[in-house]
């Protein structure tokens, strides 16, 4: 980057460097501030509050997360941007891509599930006991009952709530064995007793 220079000639011959603003770097970080404005307004009020911004800040993205798309709020959307320019926007840029990470997780594992619902579905026995193969805790007969119904349902064109049942039967399951997966990782990691070190 290329920085801008004034430069002065004082009494014997000395020179003072002014060093300018970069006007076309303050504008991409203007508009990236923008982007963040935008981003943070489109969150739950909860997931807004908990960013922790100051007050004028937090007020501005609330009163732009209900308004249209119009002149008025792009107005506002660069006022944010300036006063986030003010600040140290660091802890928000790091807590807002922790969100977007726990966000595409929750896609993943919705689509994780589905999968396994739709086979459990098609393929009925043999699906099941690949499942039980991967979560040997699961529920057998809760599942296979799960199962039947809502292949009976299918058939019969009803609605599915044997179906949903089944989801969010998975969902549970899998979210307890991620659970159990770090419970498990937590206690490899802790240290030795120092009483075996001393043997």
């Amino acid at each position: 980057m290329i920085e801008e220079y004034d430069v002065e000639e004082m009494e014997e011959g000395v020179e003072y460097y002014a060093i300018r603003p970069n006007k076309t770097r303050i504008k991409k970080e203007i508009a990236a501030l923008f982007q963040l404005a935008e981003e943070i307004s489109a969150l739950s009020l909860a997931t807004i509050n908990s960013f922790e911004l100051p007050e004028n800040i937090r007020t501005g993205i609330i009163q732009v997360s209900g308004m249209g798309h119009t002149g008025a709020r792009k107005r506002l959307l660069k006022y944010l941007a300036g006063q986030l320019h003010k600040i140290d926007v660091e802890p928000i840029l790091e807590k807002l891509s922790r969100l977007k990470n726990q966000s595409a997780h929750a896609v993943r594992e919705h689509h994780i599930v589905e999968r396994w619902r739709d086979r459990l579905i098609a393929e009925g026995d043999n699906a099941l006991a690949a499942l039980l193969d991967e979560h040997p805790h699961a529920d057998r007969q809760q599942l296979r009952q799960l199962v039947r119904n809502a292949q009976k349902e299918l058939q019969a064109a009803k609605p599915p709530k044997s179906s949903r049942l089944l989801y969010r039967y998975l969902k549970t399951l899998f979210i307890d064995d991620d659970d159990l997966d770090d419970g498990l990782d937590e206690a490899d990691d802790e240290p030795e007793d120092d009483s075996e070190l001393d043997d």
